[in-house]
Order: C-alpha cells, then structure tokens, then sequence
C-alpha cells in the first residue's frame, strides 16, 4: 500500500447546518437540498470514508482492520491499536450547535462498558457513550468563526449576571455569589442546570429583554438574545456570561481538553479529533440533555483563551501545536513553481484536503501521480516513504502527533 489513496467522505445533515458551505467545498450545487454540518474524512464507524485501492471504492475502517501495518505504521499500531487514532472534519455551523463538553478516557471507558452492560444501543438517542474513546479536539477558523469555550472568570460572570438577575431570584443569587467570591463555579452552574423547569423559565423570561436592552454595549448580551431566538427559553442561552466568547479569524485556532464545555454558534472551520463521537450536551439542543453525566466530565477550571496561531515549520507548511497525542494539524500554502516535499515521513498516516486551487501529488512509483482540486482529500499510508505537492494550492494537513511532549514543553 506504497500510494496515495483518493479518499470519498460522508457528509452530515444536522440541522444546525449550512446549504451552501460545503457544498461549495465540494463543487456541488448551491443550495443544497438539505442542511450540510460536518463532513468527515477518517474510519469513524458512525461514517468511515471509502479510499480508491485496487480499482475500486473501499471502507477505510475494513481496511485499517484487515491489514493495519501498511496504513498505520507500526508505532502508530502499538500506541493506539488497529485504528486511525483521529477524525478529520470540516465544520459549517449555520445555527448554534449544542453547549457540550467530551469525556477523559478513563470516564470514556467507563461510561461505555456501563451503557453497553444496560443494553442500551448504540443509536439509542438517550445514549452518552458511543465509543470508549477521549475526544481532546482542535477548531481552527476558516471564515470569521464564533464560539464559546471554557468557562469565565468568576468576577468576570458576576458582573455580567448582576444587571440581568430579577429581584425575586436575589436571594438565590447572594446564595451563589458567596461561592463565586471563593472562586468557585460549580454551583453556580449546577444550580441553573438543576433548577425546576418552571422556576428556569421564569429566570430567563426576565433575563432576556434585560440582555436585548444591553446588546449594544456587550457581544455576550447580543449573543443570548440571539441564541434565545433559536432555543427560546433553553437554559444554554444563558451561556454566553458564563463561557468566553471568542471570534476566530481565518488561520487562527482553539485546542479544547477533554471536559471543556463549548458551544459552536457561526462560521466555517476545520476541525481535528480523537476519534471519537462521545458528547455529553449541556443545551441549546432538542437532543438528550443528562445533566449528571455531564458534571461527572467538566474541568471547572476558568481564565481567558489562548488562541493558537500556527507556527513556521519550513517555506510552505506551518504547525498548529497539539496536546493531544492522537493529532496534530498544519496548514500548507504551496506556491506556483515552488513544490513541497514531505522529506523523509515519520511512518504514520496523515489525511491531507484541498481547500483552494488545485494540488499534484507525486511519490515514488507513482506513475501519473494524483490530482486534488477543491474540496478532494486523500490518505497517506505509513508504507509511502515520501511525496511531492506542487500547487498552486492550500491544503489542511491531519496527522499523528510525534511532537507531542515537545510541544507541551514550548507552549
């Protein structure tokens, strides 16, 4: 398996989706017959890409199984099993996804083997746990990108919480304040979580006018009346004062833990993975909501994002550092008449997608080589030693993380 393989990916029609992002990616018809979400590119059983092999179309996964060595690699198969260790996707976030947060390992294995010891199915929509798996992940913007992501300083939620709390809920709030000075978030949170429904309404039924009155003066004001219009009287309206809300420009990224509550709200990006499908839901969703499993894998930790920026690592590639040792990303700007050369590959997968101009592969052997324009992906194996990329052309780079102590030291 020493050749590039064209890959064919599945595409998610969830309805927070947009008709016209990825469908233009693709070179589809504009707009499309349904909402678009996510299109995923990897060997996620929930929707696993087919790769061009031996003159015809073929599951990834099946593959990856059947022979593991010549597509992982062998130090990739000893880390992880036999299984690519990330999912790739492209994100177009039409309306606000769900405020959400993924498990830790441990909690992952756990949560699985208990639900799995129910009999509870895997497409059972009450179900937490998908897989076993962690889902560390990283965002990073294609279009001007708006999301929230970990939670605010304490100080910093009062103040914003104090204009819009109703006096009839005061003495509720002097009850949390107490913990807020101490630094402490949690009961805040679980106090507004576990509220009675009506007694929940009522809150946000007085908080929203106040916030719509305010949305000039504060982005987070404008964006609960905005998200109280698509999920009117949720509780994750209220959202946008308890987690940082950051507006990403194109090229600039997030790397998001496992337990960090985030919520999507605009905007196109690529996103990197464990591969994993596990999402405990927090709100802002018709979809199961367990509050308990949920607290069970929060980090309450607070304190302002870090936005990543990629770093040079030669001419034409740069590197989004990763924490995560399942991914890392980069972005490759290939210039006319200046090809990039993988030099000498580390042997792992990578999944490499065009997202401008148009790419020419070359490797050893390769005869007429490979063409990618727009929107095409393809899946390097562990078995090809090294490739040529001649442009013009801007491609994301999925692969496994070598770097990922270094990484961890430097940033």
């Amino acid at each position: 398996m020493n050749r590039l393989l064209k890959m064919q990916n599945a595409v998610l029609p969830y309805a927070w989706g947009s008709r016209s992002a990825i469908a233009e990616l693709l070179g589809q018809p504009v707009p499309s017959d349904h909402p678009q979400a996510e299109l995923w590119m990897g060997a996620h059983p929930k929707a696993p890409s087919k790769v061009w092999y031996q003159g015809r179309w073929q599951g990834l996964a099946k593959l990856v199984r059947q022979d593991p060595l010549p597509l992982l690699g062998e130090a990739v198969n000893d880390r992880f099993g036999p299984r690519l260790p990330f999912l790739f996707k492209v994100l177009a976030v039409a309306q606000p996804l769900s405020i959400q947060a993924h498990p830790d390992k441990r909690m992952a294995e756990q949560g699985f083997a208990w639900e799995n010891s129910k009999g509870i199915p895997l497409s059972a929509p009450h179900r937490n746990y998908r897989d076993d798996q962690h889902k560390p992940e990283c965002v990073c913007a294609l279009t001007p990108f708006w999301a929230l992501c970990g939670f605010r300083a304490p100080g910093e939620i009062r103040a914003l919480f104090d204009p819009l709390w109703p006096p009839e809920f005061r003495q509720e709030w002097d009850a949390v304040g107490v913990f807020l000075e101490r630094q402490d978030i949690r009961p805040l949170f679980e106090y507004l979580m576990t509220m009675a429904p009506q007694k929940r309404q009522a809150l946000i039924a007085h908080m929203i006018p106040a916030a719509k009155e305010m949305a000039g003066e504060k982005a987070a004001y404008n964006w609960m009346a905005r998200l109280n219009k698509a999920y009117p009287g949720d509780v994750g309206v209220i959202s946008p004062i308890l987690l940082n809300l950051v507006r990403l420009e194109p090229g600039q990224a997030l790397f998001l833990p496992s337990g960090r509550l985030h919520a999507y709200l605009s905007g196109m990006a690529i996103e990197l993975m464990a591969n994993s499908d596990n999402v405990l839901r927090g709100g802002l969703t018709p979809k199961h909501v367990d509050v308990e499993a949920l607290l069970r894998v929060l980090d309450f930790q607070y304190g302002p994002l870090s936005v990543v920026e990629a770093r040079p690592i030669n001419v034409q590639e740069k590197l989004y550092p990763s924490e995560a040792d399942e991914f890392e990303l980069s972005v490759l700007d290939i210039q006319p008449n200046q090809p990039h050369d993988s030099g000498a590959r580390t042997a792992s997968p990578e999944i490499l997608l065009c997202i401008d101009g148009t790419a020419a592969f070359d490797w050893p052997d390769a005869g007429k080589g490979m063409q990618l324009n727009k929107g095409g992906s393809v899946l390097v194996p562990a078995a090809v030693a090294g490739y040529t990329i001649e442009g013009p052309a801007r491609l994301y780079k999925a692969a496994v993380n070598h770097h990922s102590r270094k990484t961890r030291q430097t940033l």
